[in-house]
């Protein structure tokens, strides 16, 4: 399919992009592709430190446990 790109809704682009990653590498490695290649965005450490500070990871389960058994 070579359809000009301002006549492709982005919705048209992603599946065109999938069917071709598909074709090309069967299933299971575009799939591998696309977790591969979509990194997020941002700087995940300073958020990390935003969300959690200085907490040890034994806090922030407690905290879990404490707001599940809230919000049942």
């Amino acid at each position: 399919m070579n359809v000009p790109l301002k006549k492709m809704t982005p919705v048209e682009i992603r599946r065109s992009g999938w069917e071709a990653l598909k074709d090309k590498l069967g299933p299971a490695s575009a799939m591998k592709f696309m977790l591969d290649f979509d990194q997020g965005e941002g700087d995940y450490s300073e958020l990390r430190k935003k969300i959690f500070g200085h907490k040890k990871v034994h806090d922030i389960i407690q905290e879990i446990k404490e707001e599940s058994s809230h919000n049942p």
